[in-house]
């Protein structure tokens, strides 16, 4: 089939469809993307917050809710518990079609009137604060997770539990500060790892037990410094270790940095995999330039963050257990034919909707359960909901809508970025895609400045105890100093809290209090990621000239080897 040079509406840029691209939009009737990959991504990321929140009046009730809506969006809002109740009937906020208008102006006045639930969840227990969590129990302050119990503070973590500070971490529990890592166990301070227990300050090593401040080890035990001990000699250097005392572990950070330059980097870290581009993939087939797969994942493309599916191009962040989807995140788990679109659980045949649960060929619609054939959350028969629904595409294409750039929105778009109903800088486009607030506004998006904070710092991170032991138990009632003090562009809250049960665990595993705010920790973790983003390179190791696509950039000075010299060198 053809392979296709196109330049991007968006940012001009020459991209290149694919043959299996083609065969993809035949086969889910879509024309051909109009933006590049990397814009399509933008503008996906551009309708997800998933750490700004604010103090809002809830719609109905008038009482105070936490809102991932600013106060200064006329956006109806309401708390999750009465948007899932049955005291209201979505199917009461409708509207007709009206062929006078663009498709997407009248789907934002719908929006514009819909209440919207304050944080997004589905089936949480004791997890007010979480958004974008499903299935969470007694958790606080995780986002775009999946099926966790007692874990504060992370983002894209599924089934872990008794954990905290953690980014892309799986199946793990008692864990602490670690990125990209899975099924382990007391593991702490750690990136690339997996199957690792009681261990501290590890990168990229595999089924490792009583590890400190090592790199590229597969089944290895009492090692320090990559060095090999006995059990005692490990058990003794550890005891001499204050691990409890925040300075001790900020030079040891410094060190595992350095330790992480000089080790040996895959050019992507992909496991049990086949026809593969990308980075962080495990368990997948014939996916291309995708990244944060988890598994079971097969034909896919432009996809970020999910497990299980089948036929998935331009999605994420967060999808699972799916079949045919595009341009279309947080959906699942189960659903088929999803198009464009956002919270779609249990559904199928799903277009240009938005938190909709177990429902069926619906098109333009919002917080739909259990029903089929709407349009604009209209019901229709079966019959009048095609026959629209092909009316509503031949005016889609007719009359498009033109955003502030001059881009024409036709059918296969995307929302633009400009109806999103959150400012640029509070979505999750702002950090994977960063941009100063000329440029956001210059391209017709909207900018949120910081609020001044009406909070008072009762305790200053350079008073705070410097080892755990020495904490009181009345630091819970302290307003803790960031560190950072919102100088930095880190969503810094400038201050914090302490709650019971997270003292309990820095308690548990001797770990000494943080001196920045969850939005600097979390993005200090996100500063350690590779873009997603993949480059042209050859293998570093001498005599080698395979070559491969990576997502460390010619410029980065670690040392990127192909499969088979990494595999030399490492198992």
């Amino acid at each position: 089939m053809q392979i296709e040079t196109k330049q991007c509406q968006n940012c001009k840029k020459d991209f290149i469809i694919e043959g299996e691209d083609f065969k993809f939009y035949e086969k889910i009737k879509v024309p051909p993307p109009t933006f590049c990959p990397e814009c399509r991504m933008q503008r996906r990321l551009s309708y997800r917050n998933t750490h700004s929140f604010y103090k809002k009046k809830d719609s109905f009730s008038g009482k105070d809710i936490i809102s991932a809506y600013s106060p200064d969006k006329n956006l109806v809002v309401i708390d999750r518990k009465t948007w899932w109740s049955d005291d209201w009937d979505p199917l009461d906020y409708c509207a007709d079609y009206d062929f006078s208008e663009p498709f997407f102006s009248q789907w934002a006045k719908l929006r514009d009137k819909f209440p919207l639930q304050n944080l997004m969840q589905t089936k949480s227990v004791d997890s007010d604060y979480c958004n974008v969590a499903e299935e969470s129990k007694d958790c606080y302050l995780i986002s775009a997770s999946w099926k966790n119990e007692r874990v504060f503070y992370s983002d894209a973590i599924t089934e872990v539990k008794d954990s905290m500070d953690l980014h892309v971490v799986h199946r793990t529990q008692f864990s602490y500060d670690d990125l990209v890592c899975a099924d382990s166990y007391q593991l702490f301070y750690s990136q690339d790892s997996h199957n690792c227990v009681n261990s501290y300050f590890l990168y990229d090593c595999r089924n490792c037990t009583d590890c400190f401040m090592c790199s590229n080890l597969r089944s290895k035990s009492y090692c320090f410094y990559n060095k090999q001990l006995t059990k005692e000699e490990y058990q003794k250097k550890i005891k001499q270790m204050d691990l409890g005392s925040h300075s001790f572990i900020q030079e040891k950070k410094k060190e595992f940095e350095n330790l992480k330059l000089k080790a040996i980097h895959k050019y992507a870290h992909i496991v049990n995999s086949s026809n593969i581009s990308g980075d962080n993939i495990v368990n997948a087939k014939n996916c291309h330039n995708c990244f944060d797969l988890m598994s079971e994942l097969q034909d896919c493309s432009y996809a970020f963050w999910g497990v299980q599916g089948k036929d998935i191009f331009d999605c994420g962040p967060g999808f699972g257990v799916v079949e045919l989807m595009y341009e279309t995140f947080d959906a699942g788990p189960g659903g088929k034919n999803i198009l464009f679109s956002h919270s779609i659980h249990s559904s199928e045949s799903v277009e240009y909707s938005f938190y909709c649960h177990d429902s069926s060929n619906l098109f333009a619609c919002f917080g739909l359960r259990s029903k089929q054939y709407c349009i604009l959350n209209k019901q229709y028969k079966k019959e009048e909901y095609f026959k629209l629904r092909e009316e509503i595409i031949k005016h889609m294409n007719e009359m498009p809508y033109i955003d502030k750039k001059v881009n024409a929105y036709k059918y296969g778009e995307f929302f633009p970025a400009e109806l999103a109903p959150f400012a640029y800088n509070e979505t999750v486009a702002q950090d994977y895609f960063p941009m100063e607030k000329e440029k956001v506004l210059e391209m017709g998006l909207s900018w949120k400045d910081s609020e001044t904070r009406n909070y008072k710092p009762t305790l200053l991170s350079k008073d705070i105890p410097d080892n755990i032991k020495n904490v009181p138990d009345s630091i819970k009632n302290e307003i803790i100093e960031c560190e950072h003090q919102g100088k930095c562009k880190d969503h810094c809250t400038t201050a914090f809290k302490i709650i019971p049960n997270e003292l309990i665990f820095y308690r548990r595993f001797n770990i000494p209090i943080p001196h920045l705010c969850y939005g600097c920790r979390h993005y200090g973790r996100l500063k350690e990621r590779n873009p997603m983003r993949l480059w042209h390179r050859k293998c570093m190791k001498d005599g080698c000239t395979n070559e491969f696509e990576t997502s460390y950039s010619p410029d980065r000075p670690e040392i990127i080897y192909c499969e088979r010299c990494y595999n030399q060198e490492v198992y």
